[in-house]
């Protein structure tokens, strides 16, 4: 299906449908099949217009480039992009790299709200199946041919769209593991960065993922909520350190562990073992510690 609707290229359908009384809850607004190569394909999300609508943008071949709040992202073959405007975001294509892309945007309640629930899920950058990807271009074909001249027959194609790419991300074959994996490059970060400040919203941040999402999804997986299970880890290194390292000071067990001031550290210190730093390191309580 990908190879029938690139035939099409270049090619760009703008669906323009009268409004009725009562307006559809999914209405596709435009789709097609391009190769961009010039510095003028360009589109920043908080110069096109208030009305709300989603941009799902698949790349074929090349780069693209999108900054979405604070976190980069290279663009690349296989992978699909979905924004909504208006936001604080900004794609582009990459220079020197033709962007070979095709896409669906839309509008309507129904819409927003799917594509909100994936963004909070996944991020901006998705990896679907080959299957889903299949879906979404059929879907691109059947409005660029015309198969959604009535607001009926348009809005069950935009929805189909959605929903297809909500079964991707939700469905049985593997949400669950998605997030695993996340979780589990979060945890990877995490104590590689002990010495660092983690809080909870920057690791949310590192996620992809929305804050609270986040959270809910890393205490669905640990047991425990973020902030509690850095400070788990950080009286575990210590305790390591303390136990491994003598010629270290207390101080600089601190520091390696993430807390700026000894008295601190050792606040909690004794919170977690019933011992001072000091302590503990005399009388050899690693091992029935950790």
């Amino acid at each position: 299906m990908l190879d029938k609707l690139a035939l099409r290229a270049p090619v760009m359908k703008t669906v323009s449908l009268p409004r009725g009384r009562h307006r559809l809850h999914t209405m596709p607004t435009s789709t097609g099949y391009e190769t961009r190569s010039d510095a003028s394909y360009s589109w920043d999300g908080r110069k096109r217009g208030q009305t709300p609508f989603t941009v799902l943008q698949h790349t074929v071949s090349g780069f693209g480039n999108l900054r979405y709040e604070r976190r980069n992202y290279r663009v690349g073959a296989g992978e699909t992009m979905l924004v909504i405007v208006p936001h604080n975001h900004c794609y582009s294509v990459e220079p020197g790299t033709p962007w070979e892309f095709f896409w669906i945007s839309m509008n309507g309640q129904e819409a927003l709200r799917i594509h909100r629930q994936i963004l909070e899920a996944t991020g901006p950058i998705l990896r679907l199946r080959p299957d889903t990807i299949d879906h979404l271009a059929d879907c691109s074909l059947r409005l660029v041919e015309g198969g959604g001249e009535t607001p009926g027959a348009a809005s069950a194609i935009a929805y189909e769209a959605a929903t297809a790419l909500y079964d991707d991300v939700f469905g049985s074959h593997g949400a669950s593991l998605a997030d695993n994996g996340v979780i589990q490059r979060v945890i990877e970060h995490i104590l590689a960065n002990l010495d660092k400040p983690l809080s909870v919203p920057e690791l949310a941040e590192f996620s992809g993922f929305s804050r609270a999402h986040f959270s809910r999804m890393f205490a669905a997986s640990e047991g425990m909520p973020p902030a509690e299970f850095v400070l788990q880890e950080r009286m575990r290194r210590a305790a390591r350190l303390l136990a491994g390292q003598q010629v270290l000071s207390v101080k600089e067990v601190a520091v390696l562990s993430g807390f700026d001031d000894s008295n601190y550290f050792a606040k909690v210190f004794r919170r977690f073992f019933g011992t001072s730093p000091t302590e503990f390191r005399t009388t050899g309580m690693y091992a029935s510690a950790c």
